[in-house]
Order: structure tokens, then sequence, then C-alpha cells
């Protein structure tokens, strides 16, 4: 029963995280109106990681040389997903962003397959395909495919968040969960910082102000301090395709708070798209299950296939 409810505990906590990232799509939508996206991306990580590290420097002390190998993997994984997340949100919907990145659930279990030999099934390959059809009318134009920069940027970003729920998992175990989230985010910050000098150097810090520093303390706060903690802590009980169905309503949120705060509108062919890529999500790891008759059906037994 305690298993059970743990089990309860952290699936609830992941969808508390998958609402927090969806209405961070809002946020970074607000703030790169201004912004450049490495410099919002340093913005964030780099608040995130100092604030956690004085809150939590206790336990930072007591940090392991597992707990350093994995934090810096993971915090390589974030970054790239953010950072090309976050270019791709600029030059493309908040709702295209959203959903486009929820796809990382379908590659989830091919990572998994990868990582500990374990073949993901018939179904999830047919949703990988579903997915990609899903992606196509998503991106469908006056009668052709057309997909920007935007959205290529955020598809690379969905394989990035994909390898790293992976990672997290498997490296959640035998880590320190709390560290793991800090050590992640410092990385991220770091790197984040070399790129924007590199790559942003013109970008005044008067583009900060007070329009929008209310979406900078959202993504600080919640989508990534809040919501980082949880996700570490939660993928310890839990395995990560299981967690990556749950996080993947973060595109659902996103697109629904899209609509409500941005206005934005999405056209039929756009709609079915992204029906498309939740049934492709759910269908990933939803395993369904046909009753059929066994050859001991005169015993008055049946045999689940699944």
């Amino acid at each position: 029963m305690e298993i059970k409810n743990r089990s309860f505990i952290a699936d609830m906590s992941l969808l508390i995280t998958a609402i927090l990232w969806g209405g961070g799509f809002i946020g970074v939508k607000d703030a790169l109106a201004t912004i450049e996206p490495l410099h919002l991306t340093a913005i964030r990580f780099s608040l995130a990681g100092i604030i956690l590290s004085i809150i939590f420097f206790k336990r930072l002390k007591q940090i392991k040389r597992q707990d350093l190998y994995a934090g810096l993997i993971i915090g390589l994984l974030l970054f790239a997903g953010f950072v090309t997340q976050t270019i791709g949100l600029k030059y493309t919907t908040a709702g295209k962003n959203a959903f486009l990145t929820g796809l990382n659930v379908v590659m989830v279990p091919f990572f998994y397959w990868a990582l500990k030999k374990k073949f993901p099934g018939l179904q999830t390959i047919a949703a990988a395909i579903l997915s990609f059809l899903g992606i196509g009318l998503l991106t469908l134009q006056n009668g052709s495919i057309v997909m920007n920069f935007g959205d290529l940027m955020t598809i690379i970003c969905a394989v990035f968040f994909a390898i790293h729920i992976t990672a997290i998992g498997h490296f959640s175990k035998d880590c320190d969960t709390v560290v793991l989230a800090i050590l992640q985010m410092i990385v991220a910050a770091v790197l984040s910082i070399v790129c924007a000098v590199l790559f942003e150097p013109k970008m005044p810090l008067s583009n900060i102000n007070s329009g929008n520093i209310y979406s900078i303390g959202y993504l600080v706060i919640f989508s990534t301090m809040i919501a980082f903690l949880i996700q570490n802590t939660a993928q310890k009980y839990t395995m990560a395709t299981h967690a990556a169905i749950i996080l993947c309503m973060e595109s659902v949120f996103g697109s629904i708070f899209s609509v409500i705060f941005l206005k934005e509108i999405f056209s039929p062919t756009m709609i079915i798209g992204c029906v498309v890529i939740f049934v492709a999500i759910i269908l990933s790891e939803v395993k369904i299950k046909f009753r059929v008759a066994s050859k001991n059906k005169k015993m008055g037994r049946e045999t689940l296939i699944k």
C-alpha cells in the first residue's frame, strides 16, 4: 500500500509540474518580446540555481562524485532542450510550441529501449508514426506542409527533453534529487551565459523592465525552481516512460493557456493535428489489451494479449 501511495503522490506531483510548465509557455512568449532567448535562459536558470543553492546549502556540502557526473549530463540536456525550445517559441506560436514539445513522450520509450535494452512495442512505433502525421497537420498551411524555423527548433527540443527525462529516471535512483536539480540548473545557467555573451552581446539590460518582470518571476520560481524539484523527486518513484505520459500534459495546458491569455487562434486543421498528436502521446503509454479466446477456452479461461 505504501508503494502505491508513493506512486500516486508522484503522479499527482508530476501533473502539477505539467501545469506549471504549461503556464511557462505564456511567460516565455511574453518575456521574448523584449529579451533575447539565450539571455532569458541565462536569467532563468541563474536566479533559480542561486536561490536553491542558498536554501539547500547544507545538502550541497554533501555532494558526491556521482551527483556531479549526473548533474553535468542532465544539465547539458536541460540547456539544449530549453535553448532550442525558447528559440523555437520566438518564431512560432505558444500553442504550436507546446504541442510539438509534447512529442518528447513518444520518443522516451525509444531512448529507454536504447538504455535498458527493452523493446518499446509495436504500439509505441505506431504512436510515433501517428505523431508525425499530427505534425504534418499542425504545420499544414494553404494546402502544403510549411514547417518554419520555430517549429523545427521545437521538434529538436522535444528530442533533448526526451533524453533528459530518460536520464533523470536513470540517475535519480542513486542521487540526491534536490542536489541533482540544483546542479542541472547551474550547468544550464553557465552554458546559457557563455552562449549569450558570444551570440547575443548587444542586448541591453534595460530590456528587463516592469513589463516582463512578472513573467520572469513566474519562470524562475514556478516553472524552474518548484517544477524541477518536483520532477526530480517524483521520478525517483516512477518509471521514465510513465513520467513522460503525465508530463506531456504540459502541451495540453500550454495550448489552453495560449488560447485564453494570448488569444491565439487555431485553424480546424491545426486542431485536428493537435488531437492526432495527443492521441499518439496517449497511445504511446496506455497499453491496449485485447481479450481473445485461447486454446484453454473449454476450461473457462481466457488469455490476455497485449
